[in-house]
């Protein structure tokens, strides 16, 4: 019975084990284009579902109170969008001395310039039981500004002279994120007692629909051809995104957990995740509109397409810890 126990509550990392190698077996079937069609299936309708999963299972007034908490709120977001990119520009001029390949170099770059997810940040802070309401605010509100901060921030960082057609990022954020948000809400008003009864399995239905996005992605990774390029350059990158999630990680829990930050346990895991995650769902067709016609393109990309799945994988693997430690804390 021991096994079969440990088995439910590991299923989760199991999920994501198998959804990748399924995806390095036969990557063509999730590929953009591909029978399951991501393009529509995962940009729309995924994203689409955990946000209106999201609205359904919140509890009005949460969402409400998250909405004042104004520090957190901040500090998220500065350290996403302001401190992050500015110490990878800083680690990179160092790591520029290297012969690790320049194009992935501003590869790195372009990642920490991203908005934080729309989805894993928000469904790992549920899984360990932090301030939901807060990772979901901010993961919209984050994502918002990223339509125009991150567009600056690639120009900033790296040059290009193309225009960024603000118009359609915008439109298809608030169909796929704040439209589904508010139909939640508003279809919990009306069965609010039948939700309280039942007591649906909120987190458990988000990371299935996780486990699609994380099975999609990873088609793309492998049936990108430039992944086989430069494998020393690549697996250096491999190990520079783990070291960066876990250093940031680290950082913010610092930061979010002195006597004078005011965070609770709650607010300090909500702030690890939605602080250090970035956004692919956001990130590939910011990069493919502002580099358009980019010969570099697909390897500027591969960073990016390398972090998704990593603070996926990483967020997991860390959930029992950052739980335990949330539940000593809070007793």
């Amino acid at each position: 019975m021991g096994l079969l126990d440990r088995l439910r509550k590991e299923w989760f990392i199991i999920g994501i084990v198998l959804v990748i190698t399924l995806a390095r077996l036969e990557p063509s079937v999730g590929v953009k284009g591909g029978p399951l069609k991501p393009e529509i299936s995962i940009t729309y309708i995924a994203v689409s579902a955990i946000f209106f999963n999201s609205g359904l299972s919140l509890k009005t007034e949460e969402l409400t109170s998250a909405l004042m908490h104004v520090k957190l709120h901040l500090f998220v977001q500065i350290f996403t969008l302001v401190f992050f990119p500015a110490a990878i520009w800083l680690f990179l001029q160092i790591l520029s001395l290297t012969t690790i390949n320049e194009w992935l170099l501003k590869g790195l770059q372009t990642v920490g310039c991203m908005p934080p997810p729309v989805s894993s940040a928000v469904i790992l802070t549920k899984a360990v039981g932090g301030n939901e309401a807060a990772a979901i605010f901010n993961s919209a509100f984050g994502s918002f500004l990223g339509i125009v901060v991150t567009p600056l921030l690639l120009l900033l960082f790296l040059g290009s002279s193309s225009s960024v057609p603000f118009t359609s990022i915008f439109s298809q954020l608030f169909m796929t994120v704040v439209v589904p948000l508010i139909a939640g809400q508003i279809v919990r008003r009306f069965i609010k007692d039948w939700l309280e009864r039942k007591k649906p399995p909120y987190g458990a239905i988000s990371s299935c629909v996780l486990l699609m996005i994380i099975y999609m992605t990873f088609c793309d990774t492998f049936s990108n051809p430039h992944i086989d390029l430069d494998k020393f350059s690549l697996i250096i990158v491999v190990f520079i995104i783990f070291f960066i999630q876990l250093s940031f990680m680290l950082l913010t829990f610092i930061f979010s957990t002195g006597k004078k930050s005011g965070f609770t346990p709650a607010d300090t895991v909500a702030i690890m995740f939605c602080a250090t995650h970035k956004s692919l769902t956001l990130g590939i067709p910011m990069l493919k509109i502002v580099f358009e016609g980019y010969e570099h393109l697909s390897l500027i990309s591969v960073p990016l397409l390398i972090y998704h799945p990593a603070q996926i994988l990483l967020g997991s693997v860390l959930v029992p810890t950052i739980k335990a430690w949330m539940v000593k804390r809070q007793k």
